[in-house]
């Protein structure tokens, strides 16, 4: 069974998608720490993050820094920190989440409730700055 990133990448759920490229995708976390809270993902589902070549991770960590970059200029913050877990959903991906402290990259913490109109309003923003680039 396909997981639900790649339900997501597939267009059978719907996501706030922020880039895509031919091997990678990026949307918004629905459930984010802070505004502009961005998941990168491999368009190849594969469940652990090391488990993939080598050329594909480089590959991966340049997508997302382009993603980071729009993220740092979206919300002003000290630096996007970078999550790797992979226990929650079986597909390997990276948190990209806008910081100003160390306790900003707490998942414990009570997660932000956006509007569906805010959501697409910051997956805009971010699209709109990734092309720019």
């Amino acid at each position: 069974m396909a997981s639900i990133f790649s339900r997501i990448i597939a267009g059978e759920i719907p996501c706030y998608k922020v880039a895509e490229n031919e091997h990678f995708f990026a949307f918004l976390d629905i459930n984010p720490l802070a505004e502009g809270h961005t998941l990168v993902v491999p368009k190849h589902e594969i469940d652990y993050l090391f488990d993939l070549e080598d050329k594909m991770l480089g590959e991966m960590m340049i997508f997302a820094k382009q993603v980071a970059i729009a993220i740092k200029a979206a919300f002003p913050c000290a630096k996007v920190g970078v999550a790797v877990i992979g226990l929650e959903v079986n597909h390997a991906h990276i948190h990209l989440v806008p910081l100003n402290g160390v306790y900003d990259l707490d998942f414990k913490r009570d997660k932000l409730q956006l509007s569906k109109e805010r959501f697409a309003e910051i997956a805009s923003t971010l699209c709109d700055l990734i092309l720019k680039q």
